[in-house]
């Protein structure tokens, strides 16, 4: 694998290391934002460790992370590094194993490499110049054409404010499409559209880059089609995200902007 990606790789391994460290053993609790927008100690030393990692081998490049209050923005100029040390902190706090820790690599604002590892269920996703892989192994998104076979994920969060376009969405998917997730991690569900679990990701709000940069990425590496919700080339600053295997993507689409009706 090239440089970037195997820093990449290290960092998450090590940051979700930190992490699992935690996982089920009665971490304390805070809120941030909302009642469901929560925070560990288990996040920050994690994402302490992820930038530490990354220092090693890149100790002049800015790195966002989710728990930073600096660096939130990513650098449209130059390499950055993005971090989520947690994505599905609600799941991990509640002892449920679908939580990821995430990183990637860009340059001038586009993904070049990343990993998405899955520590409580031993599971790693990789993004290089070679493409997307599982486990080693390379993944591909799958070959399902019919919208009535497709299982699609409803992604992010919706604040209470919102929860209408959340009912709208999932109207949209369980109209059009065979059957519905939703996993409490963008990372993980974008990760599963790559190698082919689920069929697509879809939200109408505007994910943060450590949310989404490293899976939008694995989908178009393994094959799929990644837009925003004009249809357009999604970018880590989009509004919206609709992820698919490129098989019915406007079908996808059209479950996607349901949410805005």
């Amino acid at each position: 694998m090239g440089e970037r990606a195997d820093c990449a790789l290290r960092a998450a391994e090590a940051g979700g290391a930190v992490a699992a460290g935690s996982f089920r053993d009665g971490v304390a609790v805070e809120t941030k934002s909302g009642k469901t927008d929560v925070v560990t100690q288990a996040d920050r030393d994690a994402q302490r460790q992820v930038a530490a990692t990354i220092a090693e081998s890149y100790p002049d490049e800015p790195i966002v992370g989710e728990e930073d209050e600096e660096a939130t923005a990513v650098p449209d100029e130059g390499p950055a590094w993005i971090v989520d040390p947690i994505d599905g902190t609600n799941n991990f706090v509640r002892g449920v194993p679908l939580w990821t820790t995430s990183v990637a690599a860009t340059v001038d604002g586009e993904p070049v490499a990343g990993a998405t590892v899955c520590p409580a269920i031993e599971d790693t996703f990789l993004l290089d110049g070679e493409g997307a892989y599982m486990n080693g192994e390379r993944a591909s998104v799958s070959d399902r054409t019919d919208p009535e076979a497709f299982t699609v994920v409803a992604t992010m969060w919706w604040e209470m404010d919102r929860r209408e376009e959340y009912a709208g969405i999932c109207r949209g998917i369980v109209e059009r499409f065979g059957d519905m997730r939703r996993y409490g991690s963008a990372q993980y569900s974008l990760a599963l559209c790559a190698a082919g679990a689920v069929d697509a990701v879809v939200t109408n709000v505007a994910a943060y880059p450590w949310d989404s940069v490293v899976g939008a990425g694995l989908v178009e590496a393994a094959g799929g089609t990644v837009t925003d919700l004009d249809g357009d080339p999604w970018r880590h600053d989009s509004r919206g995200l609709v992820a698919s295997n490129g098989e019915a993507h406007d079908v996808v689409l059209a479950a996607a902007r349901a949410a805005e009706a």
